[in-house]
């Protein structure tokens, strides 16, 4: 079954790669278990209202905040440590890389865990970017300086989406983890909410609708409108044409999520504008010894 999240030329994991997860792993099995996850809080502002939000750092062993660190955003209404993003986190710090794992708010102070789809949603699409920028921002001030910017799935989008629209030094590198990259399906309730904007009332609720992956639903319209409204950001393939920064789109072999990524992104790899790796036997979550081959992708293409 296809599910939509808004809803490249074939580069595999070279034996290079692979030794060097196989070396890395027997090498860094201390690393990784000297490694620790350490929770980061901070407070935003968001829509008018103060949000606590929390991010999971580990630091690879030995490694300080001026050598790689990666910035992680998760996908669809999920959260910084489910299984796909606590096992890169862990993989990344037994090949030297650090990384710190974004938990988005999704308009929700100190937000734990999935989203319960009982509460309404505020959220909007781009409060992502927003989010990005502050943890960003608080890498800097740790004194990070080699940070990559990665996304998976939905997360994926807003990272490419937020690096179209700010290209600071304050990056060096990007990676795009099975991006989402088609627009919003057409929403029947989109034109009420579009009406409802117009007339000033974007935070009043649209009950008994189908948001995102949640059944009966309340959404404000402007959330309604952030997600369902088709927009140039959405379309992260073309936001890549205008890439400025090195990019590696990593793509799973029996990813049906997002399927069609690799034929979609393959002029832009012959072109020479991004790079992209396919990680055999991986679905859109790549668990297990795909998350492995993930990570040593990820570590390889940091570290050039």
């Amino acid at each position: 079954m296809r599910l939509n999240p808004f809803s490249f030329h074939k580069w595999c994991v070279s034996s290079v790669a692979s030794a060097f997860v196989a070396g890395s792993l027997i090498l860094g099995s201390a690393a990784v278990q000297a490694a620790e996850v350490k929770e980061i809080k901070q407070t935003i502002e968001q829509n008018g209202t103060n949000l606590s939000v929390r991010a999971n750092l580990m630091m690879a062993d030995g490694k300080t905040m001026q050598d790689d660190m990666v910035l992680l955003t998760h996908g669809t209404l999920t959260h910084m440590e489910r299984s796909t993003y606590a096992a890169l986190q862990k993989n990344l710090a037994a090949l030297g890389v650090s990384s710190l794992a974004i938990n988005l708010s999704l308009g929700v102070d100190n937000r734990q865990g999935e989203y319960d789809c009982a509460v309404p949603h505020k959220h909007r699409h781009t409060d992502a970017l927003q989010e990005i920028g502050v943890w960003l921002d608080w890498l800097q001030k740790q004194g990070a300086n080699q940070v990559t910017l990665a996304g998976h799935s939905r997360g994926g989008n807003q990272t490419a989406w937020f690096v179209s629209e700010n290209d600071s030094d304050a990056f060096e590198k990007v990676v795009l983890i099975a991006p989402a990259f088609e627009g919003p399906k057409p929403a029947e309730f989109l034109a009420k909410a579009q009406e409802m904007q117009k007339k000033g009332e974007g935070q009043s609720m649209i009950n008994g609708i189908d948001f995102i992956y949640c059944k009966d639903a309340q959404a404000t319209a402007d959330a309604v409108v952030s997600y369902y409204q088709d927009q140039s950001g959405y379309h992260t393939v073309e936001l890549l044409k205008s890439a400025k920064k090195p990019t590696l789109v990593a793509i799973g072999s029996d990813d049906d999520v997002v399927a069609g990524l690799a034929e979609a992104v393959e002029p832009l790899v012959a072109s020479g504008k991004v790079s992209a790796v396919t990680i055999e036997d991986a679905d859109h979550f790549f668990l297990d010894f795909a998350n492995e081959d993930l990570a040593a992708a990820i570590a390889e293409f940091v570290a050039e």
